[in-house]
């Protein structure tokens, strides 16, 4: 009989101990192999949207600045005590109402004075104009009488020294009508200056009464009534006209060639819209283009009028400018959130019938706030993840949600 060596078969035990782990672990990861490979693809919630073809119009969008239509100071143009002031700060007035008075009697005064002078020397016109016609009609006598007495001295009827007379008082005569003359237009030129006088005057006085040059709607009174105040010294209110009313804004130098290209062709519509008031943007025509560059900031300056009707534009005013270039038909527009950037450009997942998706590279046209105009790459109808993209590849199944879930719960 075999007897068998103790240490031997210690090491035969722990051979098979560890043959047995080593097919169980194999068995498990088999076991568990086979698991995974039978367990369901899990799904990825997104949200999507649609592909659509319309009409997009094209448009640059900045801030600007309402300004007043026209601005107008008022000043004294005569000196004197303003006596009245006929408005309220800010108050509407129309073209033609009456803002003040300033104390008008000196200026009457003084037109009484030059009328009356007027008057006087209007007077002596006539005087010399009575003369002229006196002393023209004793000279054409006295050249009557000269030539009757020339005939009647040939013939020797009378003395040579009577003829002499006669003929020394028709050169007086003469002169005399030219003098007459000579006062006459002397006095008229008076007048003339005396009219020159009265006008200056007249309009001096009316200088009192300030009127609105404008329709518009007055600011802080800056001179109060009681005041003595100088010609031209100082301002007495601004009036701003807001009914129409200016837009002013920028955009960058690269978007000359193409508003330049489309003002060529029709009107340019603007809205503006207050920051509390989208909802009822203010409609106008682009009316103004810079004529120059600005090298500091590389922008140029445009203008819009307004109508400005309903006064919701207020002078200072910034407000959200859209300027509309104009309208592109048939344009394949998807929603901005389903362009991704990648390495080899831009692309969008595309959810295809059977709820799988594929990566799809596109060619953008221009970003419309939410929307973006796509040149190539998608159809109409189509159907596009616009959030949730960051779990996709090419090929997953997806679980269309709203916008309202949790994304990243399993199903």
């Amino acid at each position: 009989m075999r007897v068998l060596n103790p240490k031997s078969s210690g090491n035969f035990f722990a051979l098979r101990i560890g043959l047995l782990v080593w097919i169980s672990v194999v068995l498990a990861a088999c076991s568990s192999g086979t698991k995974r490979e039978h367990s369901p693809q899990k799904t990825v919630p997104v949200t999507v949207g649609s592909v659509i073809q319309k009409e997009v119009p094209l448009q640059l969008r900045a801030i600007g600045t309402v300004e007043p239509y026209s601005v107008v100071t008022i000043k004294c143009q005569v000196g004197g005590e303003l006596t009245r002031v006929y408005f309220t700060e800010g108050q509407e007035v129309t073209k033609g109402d009456l803002l003040f008075t300033i104390d008008p009697r000196p200026f009457e005064a003084a037109l009484k004075e030059v009328e009356a002078k007027l008057e006087k020397d209007l007077a002596q016109v006539k005087q010399a104009k009575a003369n002229l016609e006196r002393d023209t009609a004793l000279a054409e006598n006295a050249r009557v009488e000269l030539r009757r007495y020339e005939s009647l001295i040939e013939k020797g009827v009378v003395a040579r020294q009577q003829y002499d007379k006669f003929r020394t008082d028709a050169e007086a005569l003469k002169a005399t009508v030219r003098a007459d003359r000579a006062a006459v237009e002397n006095a008229e030129a008076t007048v003339l200056a005396d009219k020159a006088a009265a006008e200056n005057t007249k309009v001096q006085l009316g200088y009192c009464f300030i009127r609105s040059p404008i329709d518009g709607r007055t600011g802080s009174l800056i001179v109060q009534q009681g005041n003595i105040v100088k010609a031209n010294d100082v301002n007495l209110v601004v009036i701003n006209q807001i009914t129409p009313s200016y837009v002013t804004f920028s955009v960058p130098e690269e978007n000359l060639p193409e508003i330049m290209r489309y003002m060529a062709v029709a009107k340019l519509k603007m809205e503006a819209t207050l920051p509390n008031d989208e909802k009822r943007p203010a409609q106008g025509i682009l009316t103004f283009m810079d004529n120059a560059v600005d090298t500091a900031t590389g922008s140029i300056r445009l203008k819009g009028t307004f109508k400005n009707k309903e006064k919701r534009l207020w002078p200072g005013q910034f407000v959200n400018v859209v300027l509309t270039l104009t309208v592109k038909p048939n344009a394949i527009v998807v929603p901005s959130r389903a362009i991704q950037a990648g390495q080899e450009g831009q692309y969008v997942f595309v959810v295809k019938p059977d709820q799988t998706v594929e990566s799809r590279p596109v060619v953008v046209d221009r970003i419309l706030n939410d929307e973006t105009i796509v040149q190539k790459g998608l159809n109409p109808g189509e159907t596009v993840v616009t959030d949730g993209q960051i779990r996709l590849r090419p090929g997953v199944k997806v679980e269309i949600i709203t916008s309202s879930s949790t994304f990243g719960k399993s199903p």
